[in-house]
């Protein structure tokens, strides 16, 4: 099964108000594991860059403006997704951008059938807890350290282990010490002993008889 970890980082919150999408990234998994083909690019947001969203991301108009403009990468971008499904950390947040600038250049948008939501996977496996990413890492043992800034493909990176473990986890090996070095179990040589005789000696015989005329009518006498 392919997937797409999926996150961009934006201007601000809302497109409706004019916000651009500032940068993409996503990483291919098949069957739960990276294959490392990566995709990330910066764009120019033709606009100005406020300072709430740049104390968010560090992405300065004077760093974007002469990165590629969203209309530049559309294609690429729709073919590295393909028909995958996507992994996204609050899905709705993002498809709203990603929608609003692929319906400005006329392309379908990307169904929200196809996006799984790594927020409403944490809220049903902790209900109550937090769910914001840096605190799934916490909570899951994920080093975060060099997050001091968002970056959409440092958070892929983050997401794609957050989603493995709020999936089931990863599942060790069962293949019983199949390592070349494993060394051979010596036979051991043991001697041959004679089996052990069980019939009863005559003294024992003896004796058992002798138990025999204690009894009223026993079975071995039948």
């Amino acid at each position: 099964m392919r997937e797409i970890v999926l996150d961009t980082e934006t201007t601000g919150l809302e497109p409706e108000a004019g916000h651009r999408i500032v940068e993409i990234a996503g990483m291919e998994l098949v069957n739960g594991v990276r294959t490392g083909k990566d995709y990330q690019t910066y764009l120019n947001p033709e606009r100005d860059m406020p300072e709430e969203a740049f104390r968010v991301h560090g992405l300065s108009e004077d760093f974007l403006r002469d990165k590629p403009r969203f209309a530049e990468v559309a294609e690429e971008l729709l073919a590295f997704l393909g028909d995958a499904r996507l992994v996204i950390h609050n899905a709705a947040f993002d498809l709203k951008f990603l929608n609003a600038e692929l319906t400005r250049l006329g392309h379908r948008p990307l169904s929200p059938a196809r996006a799984v939501d790594t927020v409403a996977l944490a809220r049903a496996k902790y209900p109550g807890a937090q769910v914001s990413l840096d605190a799934l890492c916490r909570r899951l043992g994920i080093d975060n350290s060099a997050r001091s800034l968002h970056g959409a493909f440092l958070d892929c990176e983050l997401l794609s282990e957050v989603y493995l473990e709020l999936s089931g986890g990863r599942q060790p090996g069962f293949d019983l010490d199949r390592r070349e070095s494993a060394q051979p179990v010596a036979a051991v040589k043991r001697p041959v002993r004679p089996a052990r005789p069980h019939a009863p000696t005559a003294e024992e015989l003896r004796s058992h008889a002798a138990m025999l005329e204690t009894l009223s009518d026993p079975i071995w006498a039948r």
